[in-house]
C-alpha cells in the first residue's frame, strides 16, 4: 500500500469515483427521453449535407466538437471541427453555404459563438444548435435544435463532466444513425482504418488468400496420379479442380483421399471428377476472415475456395486454415 495511503481513504475516492458516475448515468437516462423528431430531422438533413459538417464549440465543448467530428468522418461523413476563436481572426471562411454547421453550447449564450451565429445567417448557412437553453441566441437561430437537457455536474456543480458526457453520446447518436442511413458497412469503414488493430479485425478473404500459381489447380479430366504430383507440390493438403472452361467443379483434400484409399488401393489411373468433392467450401472475396474461420471450424474443414462476387463458379483464390490462424497470431 501507498505510504499515508488508508482504507478509509481508498474508500471515499472510490465513492466519489461513483457519485461522479452516477451522475452521469443518470444525465444519459434524461437525455434519452428527450430524443425526439429534431434528432430525426438533423439526421436526414445531415444525411443529404453535399459539401462538409463543419462543428464548433468552445472550451470542452469545443474538444467534444472534435471528437463527434472526427466519428462522424470515420463512417462517412466528411467533417471537421473549427475553433470559435480563430473564427474571429479569418477562419469564418472555411464555411460555405454548401456545409452544415453545428454549434455546441450549453448555455446558447457563449460570447464566442455571437459571430459566428451572426455570419451562419447571414450567409443562409444551415445551422444545428446542440444547447440547453431554449432562451439562448444558439436555440433561437438554429435550423433544427437539439436541446439537451440540464443536468447536475460534479465537483460541486461547477465542472462540466455530465453536460460533456451528453453532448458526446448526442454526437455518437447522430453518427451511427448516418453510418445506417447511408448504409456504410464494415468494407467502407475498413477503407478509412487500413492500419491498427481495427484494420486487422476487418481483414477479408482477398487480404488472405494465395492467388495465381499458388492456387493447387487440376483438370477435372486429369488422372490422380496428376492430381496427386499437384498436391504434394503444392503443401496445401488439397486440390482445386477446374473443367475446361477454368470453373470451379470439386475438390479434393487429404481427408478425401484416405476415406476414398480405404476402399480403392490404387487410385493413379482414375479421373479426378470420379472422385472429387462436388460441393467444396466456398467464401466471397469480401468476407471477413474471422465469419470464414468460424465457418470452418463449425464445418470441421481447413480450407476454402475464394470467389468474386459475380462469379461463384470462378475460383480467384484459396484459403487455408494456417492462414488464418496466423493472421490472428501476428495481429493480436
Amino acid at each position: 500500500m501507498i505510504s499515508g495511503l488508508t482504507k478509509k481513504m481508498i474508500k471515499e475516492n472510490n465513492n466519489i469515483g461513483k457519485e461522479v458516475i452516477e451522475l452521469q448515468i443518470k444525465a444519459l437516462k434524461k437525455l434519452k427521453n428527450t430524443i425526439n423528431e429534431s434528432f430525426g430531422k438533423a439526421v436526414d438533413a445531415l444525411s443529404k449535407c453535399k459539401s462538409k459538417v463543419i462543428i464548433c464549440g468552445v472550451g470542452k465543448s469545443g474538444i467534444i466538437a472534435s471528437k463527434i467530428s472526427a466519428t462522424l468522418s470515420s463512417v462517412g461523413t466528411p467533417s471537421f471541427p473549427i475553433s470559435a476563436s480563430d473564427c474571429s481572426h479569418g477562419d469564418l471562411g472555411r464555411i460555405t453555404n454548401k456545409d452544415i454547421l453545428i454549434l455546441i453550447s450549453y448555455s446558447g449564450n457563449t460570447s464566442e459563438l455571437k459571430n459566428i451565429i451572426k455570419y451562419a445567417k447571414s450567409n443562409k448557412i444551415f445551422l444545428i444548435g446542440m444547447i440547453s437553453n431554449k432562451d439562448s441566441l444558439l436555440y433561437k437561430s438554429s435550423n433544427i435544435k437539439l436541446l439537451i437537457p440540464k443536468v447536475i455536474e460534479s465537483g460541486d456543480g461547477i465542472v462540466p463532466t455530465s453536460s460533456t458526457t451528453t453532448q458526446l453520446s448526442i454526437g455518437d447518436a447522430l453518427s451511427i444513425a448516418l453510418m445506417k442511413k447511408k448504409k456504410f458497412g464494415k468494407l467502407d469503414f475498413k477503407k478509412f482504418h487500413p492500419s491498427g488493430n481495427l484494420a486487422n479485425k476487418l481483414r477479408t478473404a482477398k487480404d488472405l488468400m494465395l492467388t495465381k500459381n499458388k492456387i493447387p489447380f487440376v483438370n477435372e479430366n486429369d488422372l490422380m496420379k496428376k492430381a496427386l504430383k499437384t498436391l504434394n507440390q503444392k503443401k496445401l493438403g488439397f486440390i482445386v479442380v477446374v473443367n475446361k472452361y477454368g470453373l470451379n467443379t470439386g475438390i479434393i483434400t487429404d481427408g478425401d483421399l484416405k476415406r476414398i484409399m480405404q476402399k480403392k488401393k490404387k487410385i493413379e489411373g482414375i479421373k479426378v471428377k470420379f472422385l472429387m468433392n462436388k460441393n467444396p467450401f466456398i467464401v466471397e472475396e469480401n468476407m471477413l476472415a474471422s465469419e470464414i474461420l468460424l465457418q470452418m471450424n463449425k464445418r470441421k474443414i481447413t480450407n476454402a475456395c475464394v470467389f468474386k462476387k459475380e462469379n461463384k463458379r470462378k475460383t480467384t483464390g484459396v484459403i487455408h486454415i494456417h492462414n488464418l490462424l496466423n493472421d490472428l497470431k501476428n495481429s493480436g
